[in-house]
């Protein structure tokens, strides 16, 4: 495997020094090939918002791998969850599945290219999208880690359309559309940034995002891969009130299962074949054993929330290591929406890349390895977001920021 790993955020490239090897999870816990223990805050980057192996989640998934795991033809599975996900998610009347979020921001790009017939895609220095051609352009998460923001391999004329914006700067975005209106098919964007750490948008931003589109034509499209049942059940878009006209799901939408999904107006989603003509497939589009896990995670979410408890905990957390930097005359920014958090190593407020950018990264390298030595697993990179599980406790809180101002006490 190129490096040893099959994703470059696993590589530890943003800290120095070698990944653990999984064993197994178990709640809010990883165990590694040595028998170390961690409380885990990286949750497989998101989707275990109920914590590794949940019985009934692990249940459907050997109830559905008796019967076949794989058929290539339409399941009552699959139609259960885009049932499920129709109806949490306010912007969405239809809903395609597919195998990853990749697979769904590509088709999304797609999509609005088709329906609008026009090129230009905005998307926000910072913002992740997966490793779609187009989107790889000023990218976060691994991208930003390894300070790779345009890939080798992506072509001038592949990200010739895209036009690449400052996150939450509204003056920029109003005169994109003044200058490219007409040719600017859709803006995609993160509505609570993850990959370049939490980055919460201002109103004012989702005002203008709404306002422009619709003004000028074209698809507003939320990336709702990580935050998607993360930040509300209904996302962000019901956290915030937004209204989009597409929407990318994954994550959690596959309760750990590779799952990805896309979906928006019933007048959009038509023009996707075979109801339209714009082209998308894939044989494991609504796997059974992914449908199955999915299903189980948002029967869960909607009939036993743990939000209330994931704010609760997620504050706390929150309140704790910002306390402990205090104390320790460390200079950071805390970032948080719902169970999504970021402590970033810098003095100023984190509002877009160009600030996210300027954290003390070998400080947050320190701080990672003396965190991990202490039994506590965050992601190995300043630029991703950690997640809080509702199968963490108040004790797995409470050790965490014991061990956080050990650490934050000497680096």
């Amino acid at each position: 495997m190129p490096g040893g790993v099959n994703s470059p955020a696993r590589a530890f490239g943003g800290v120095g020094g070698e990944p653990i090897v999984v064993e197994r999870g178990e709640g809010a816990y990883l165990w590694d090939v040595d028998g170390n223990r961690y409380i885990d805050y990286v949750g497989s980057w998101g989707p275990l918002i109920l914590g590794h192996a949940h019985p009934k989640v692990v249940a459907a998934i050997e109830t559905a791998a008796r019967r076949g795991t794989s058929f290539g033809a339409p399941t009552a599975a699959e139609n259960e969850l885009a049932q499920l996900i129709i109806d949490a998610v306010p912007g969405i009347e239809r809903v395609r599945l597919v195998s990853s979020g990749t697979e769904a921001t590509m088709s999304a790009i797609r999509l609005a290219r088709g329906y609008t017939g026009r090129d230009v895609i905005v998307k926000f220095a910072g913002n992740y999208h997966g490793h779609v051609d187009s989107l790889l352009v000023a990218a976060g998460s691994s991208a930003a880690t390894l300070a790779v923001p345009n890939s080798p391999g992506v072509t001038v004329g592949t990200s010739r359309d895209t036009l690449m914006l400052q996150y939450n700067d509204v003056i920029g975005l109003t005169q994109a559309f003044a200058d490219h209106g007409n040719r600017i098919a859709g803006v995609i964007f993160e509505p609570v940034v993850g990959n370049m750490g939490v980055v919460v948008p201002i109103d004012e931003f989702l005002k203008a995002l709404r306002a422009l589109t619709r003004e000028n034509g074209a698809l507003l499209i939320c990336d709702e891969v990580m935050s998607g049942f993360r930040v509300a059940y209904g996302g962000a878009q019901e956290r915030f009130n937004i209204e989009p006209d597409l929407t990318t799901l994954g994550k959690i939408v596959g309760g750990g299962c590779p799952v990805g999904a896309y979906g928006g107006r019933a007048e959009i989603m038509d023009h996707v074949l075979p109801a339209g003509k714009v082209f998308q497939a894939g044989t494991l589009s609504g796997n059974p054993l992914a449908t199955a896990a999915g299903c189980a995670m948002l029967r869960l979410l909607r009939d036993e929330p743990p939000y209330e408890k994931l704010e609760r905990l997620s504050a706390r957390l929150a309140d704790g290591l910002h306390q402990a930097a205090v104390d320790a005359g460390v200079p950071h920014q805390i970032a948080r929406a719902g169970s999504m958090m970021t402590l970033f190593f810098t003095e100023k407020p984190v509002t877009d890349w160009p600030s996210a950018s300027r954290s003390d990264t070998k400080r947050f390298s320190r701080w990672f390895w003396g965190m991990l030595d202490r039994g506590v697993y965050f992601p190995c990179s300043q630029f991703e977001a950690l997640f809080v599980s509702a199968a963490h406790a108040e004790t797995d809180i409470d050790a965490t920021i014991a061990a956080a101002r050990e650490v934050l006490g000497g680096i």
